[in-house]
């Protein structure tokens, strides 16, 4: 055991040492984890992240499977010494599975708060209706029964599948943009025609996300490298993929 493990007072914190993880650079708070004794003992000696899993009842490296990992710069102890901070290199730019920068992107409006005689209760954030639907796909990934959950289902047959569902949406949008712009021509049924179109785009849009969560890439993503091309022409963006 190292002085530090020495210092915790273990039946104290219940055999689980809080950590709160933030950005070496920025000290941008990523995420909360828990280390048991051995993991803390890894993570210091290797100078990388472990964690231990409540639900999985083991321990972990973090990024072991994404390869997001957490490179250790400093490490402090509370003045209880029942509480570490870590400060990290983030590898890979996500801390949370989900595949966003950090854990905490849901944020409570606290000028919408419902206040009742007995207790306090938060109502329900305000999300974007991607990231609300995001949501949901994780939650029907990982808790739903594919007997009668269709995202369930789709991750269930694996990833051909999934794929095969956003190659026929693909298909079934440009048919639908080459209807509506035949109603036109035609001066016919041209509000049903753009009605099928905006179906269209929003089943292509559902399944691109069921895919993201297939590899655990956040929405937030796909918005940070739309927003990196704002002032870059289309051609420029991409000659600098062909360079890379």
């Amino acid at each position: 055991m190292n002085s530090v493990a020495k210092s915790i007072d273990w039946q104290k914190v219940g055999g689980l040492l809080p950590v709160v993880v933030c950005d070496h650079a920025t000290n941008e708070v990523l995420m909360l984890a828990y280390m048991n004794e051995e993991a803390l003992n890894l993570s210091l000696s290797s100078r990388y992240a472990h964690y231990f899993s409540r639900t999985k009842n083991r321990i972990w490296k973090k990024g072991e499977e994404s390869g997001n990992t957490q490179e250790i710069k400093a490490a402090f102890l509370d003045c209880d010494n029942d509480t570490l901070l870590l400060k990290v290199i983030q590898n890979g730019g996500a801390a949370c599975h989900t595949g966003a920068r950090s854990c905490f992107f849901n944020e409570i409006n606290l000028e919408n708060l419902e206040i009742s005689d007995e207790k306090s209760e938060v109502k329900k954030p305000s999300y974007g209706v991607i990231d609300e639907l995001y949501h949901v796909i994780e939650d029907r990934k990982l808790n739903a029964d594919p007997q009668t959950s269709y995202v369930a289902s789709l991750f269930k047959k694996g990833e051909n599948q999934i794929l095969k569902k956003v190659g026929e949406e693909a298909t079934e949008l440009v048919m639908a943009a080459k209807e509506l712009s035949f109603a036109k021509q035609i001066k016919q049924d041209e509000q049903k025609a753009k009605n099928d179109l905006i179906y269209e785009a929003a089943d292509l849009c559902f399944h691109t996300l069921v895919t993201l969560s297939a590899h655990n890439i956040h929405p937030d993503a796909v918005k940070n490298e739309l927003a990196r091309r704002f002032g870059m022409s289309g051609i420029e963006e991409k000659r600098s993929r062909d360079v890379k």
